[in-house]
């Protein structure tokens, strides 16, 4: 399968309206942070861009899928180069085995982000979320790691074995 057209471009758009929320400064001293926080509108809305960036996201997440090691690779490395789209940019969580793969084939591009911490914690929520959904997790890790990258970026073990350690 080849790059979709017009991929790159979507994303950097995205990515450069969702930049500025990304990067606006939190005030950890302030003692409702977290819930000011919380009480923010997801970052797709509040910069205007929700369509665009869950239509770009699916395209990306259906070529990832389907094309070679050669595309996938490709498409982590636009999820590296587009941060702000990284942080910002998600699917919801559908309640079937079709909306958990789509979760976890974003686990497997996103390839750990800047902080495995961050995506174990991710994909233990999801996994979480399919169990009690009655979905069986199995051959969906499987099948989402056998898509994933085998290189160890953190010193965690590579997102391959931890989809595989998540699937046993």
């Amino acid at each position: 399968m080849e790059w979709p057209t017009g991929i790159e471009e979507q994303v950097a758009l995205v990515d450069a309206a969702l930049r500025p929320i990304a990067e606006a400064p939190v005030d950890i001293g302030d003692p409702d942070w977290a819930e000011k926080t919380r009480q923010r509108p997801d970052a797709m809305d509040e910069a205007g861009v929700r369509a665009e960036a869950e239509s770009v996201l699916r395209a990306m997440l259906t070529a990832y899928a389907d094309g070679d090691e050669e595309l996938r690779t490709s498409i982590r490395g636009l999820f590296d180069r587009h941060t702000a789209f990284r942080w910002g940019v998600h699917l919801p969580f559908e309640p079937t085995p079709e909306g958990f793969r789509l979760r976890l084939l974003h686990l497997s591009a996103v390839d750990q982000g800047s902080d495995t911490r961050d995506e174990l914690l991710a994909l233990g929520d999801l996994c979480e979320q399919a169990r009690e959904a009655g979905i069986d997790l199995g051959p969906l890790l499987r099948e989402a790691a056998d898509l994933s990258s085998r290189e160890d970026k953190y010193g965690m073990g590579s997102m391959r074995d931890i989809l595989l350690r998540t699937a046993r």
